[in-house]
């Protein structure tokens, strides 16, 4: 009987101490994940004159553009990914604020 009433006990206290258990803070992603997008070139006078531009220029430009499609593609999915670790943050925290609540009923 005793080991009845002592099994009792364990679980009563094992309950209370889950019931008071830290509820799990969220973690934001770190600020140096966070990708920087690049510049986009910046388009000559010329590209909107009537002229048009020269070709030296207008192959320079051409090569700006290509150079920052080639960077996009390096960043689209960094930014992805951040975005991503941003979702599982607002997530956690408000798993977070539920786990606040049921502690206080």
């Amino acid at each position: 009987m005793t080991k009845t009433i002592w099994a009792a006990g364990m679980a009563c206290l094992l309950a209370v101490g889950a019931a008071r258990a830290e509820c799990p803070r969220a973690e934001p992603p770190p600020v140096s994940a966070r990708p920087t997008k690049p510049a986009f070139p910046e388009k000559p006078a010329c590209v909107d004159a009537k002229g048009g531009c020269p070709g030296w220029e207008a192959y320079s430009y051409n090569d700006a553009i290509k150079a920052y499609n080639a960077q996009i593609a390096v960043y689209r999915p960094l930014a992805e990914a951040y975005v991503k670790g941003l979702n599982a943050y607002v997530k956690a925290a408000s798993d977070y604020a539920q786990c606040e609540v049921k502690a206080l009923q």
